[in-house]
């Protein structure tokens, strides 16, 4: 009798440039990554983590940084002003947004402490998708912190990891 396995692959870095990423009040200005490609992997689903986002100097308390996901909405189609590249990205409205994009994650700054490091747990981004992992998807990031993040890029660190399924 055979049996089915989890196959994790690598953990790799999001291509995504926070450093000094300006608040958006209405979050639908942020940056966009640069895509990441299913079509060859064909992995069915991805873990997709952060290990650290970090604010900039004095953020406001109560406010946040919130992480989503867009997969294609046609075979080569983003929706609205998304387009798979490491990119400022202003979405046209906040509906837009809400209605295009998966919410993965959200971090609450509790504090006014400048350059505090915010992780999230690792999310399933099939489970985002109704189950199916998109053949394309890209992550946003947003925030209303009141002050632009962090300006070190490397205080900055998305990552993906591949999850196949063996036969044993």
């Amino acid at each position: 009798m055979a049996d089915v396995k989890l196959v994790y692959g690598s953990w790799a870095a999001v291509t995504i440039s926070l450093a000094s990423l300006a608040t958006s009040s209405t979050f639908v200005a942020g940056r966009e990554s640069t895509a990441i490609d299913n079509t060859s992997l064909l992995a069915l689903d991805y873990l997709l983590s952060v290990e650290k986002i970090t604010v900039g100097t004095t953020p406001t308390a109560g406010t946040e940084i919130r992480v989503y996901v867009a997969g294609l909405v046609g075979s080569a189609v983003w929706p609205d002003v998304l387009d798979g590249t490491d990119s400022a990205e202003t979405f046209t409205t906040a509906s837009i947004l809400d209605s295009s994009c998966v919410l993965a994650g959200r971090m609450v700054c509790s504090a006014t402490t400048s350059n505090v490091a915010f992780p999230f747990h690792p999310i399933s981004v099939a489970s985002l998708f109704g189950g199916v992992c998109p053949s394309k998807f890209v992550v946003f990031v947003a925030h209303n912190t009141g002050v632009n993040l962090n300006s070190t890029a490397g205080n900055h660190v998305i990552n993906v990891l591949p999850i196949y399924e063996t036969v044993t």
